[in-house]
């Protein structure tokens, strides 16, 4: 076994060694417990190790070095709405309404209350739109 990379936590191997298995490619973390006991230790140690058959390297470091963001795409349909009922723009975002209240009132009363809403914000005029189902 060889090492293919080296990340600082544990579950950032463990999303590579998923890549990896789905390729058909063979993988082994190391040191992640070591890791998860003393995580200051991380960068002294080298961090948490993905090691591969010395025959699947080649294949394990294009595949890790693979930039698949192309591959995704952004569907509008996805959204539910296609353009801000306020200004007819198609520029909106995913968005929380309500977030920083809510974390205030845990802050204040130490525990939640779940009163926000997801939804899109509009870019261009700010809109929110609560999301369609």
């Amino acid at each position: 076994m060889i090492t293919v990379a080296r990340f600082s936590f544990p579950h950032e191997a463990y999303i590579a060694k998923a890549s990896l298995e789905a390729a058909g490619i063979d993988s082994f973390v190391a040191d992640e417990h070591t890791i998860n006991m003393q995580w200051l230790y991380s960068n002294a140690m080298g961090g948490v190790r993905l090691l591969v058959r010395e025959v699947d390297l080649d294949s394990a470091v294009e595949l890790l070095n693979t930039d698949f963001s192309e591959s995704v795409v952004y569907q509008e349909s996805q959204l539910g709405i296609d353009h801000c009922p306020n200004c007819g723009s198609d520029k909106l975002v995913p968005f929380t309404q309500g977030k920083k209240p809510a974390f205030i009132v845990f802050i204040l009363l130490g525990f939640p209350l779940f009163f926000y809403k997801h939804g899109y914000r509009c870019e261009q005029c700010g809109e929110f739109t609560e999301k369609v189902k």
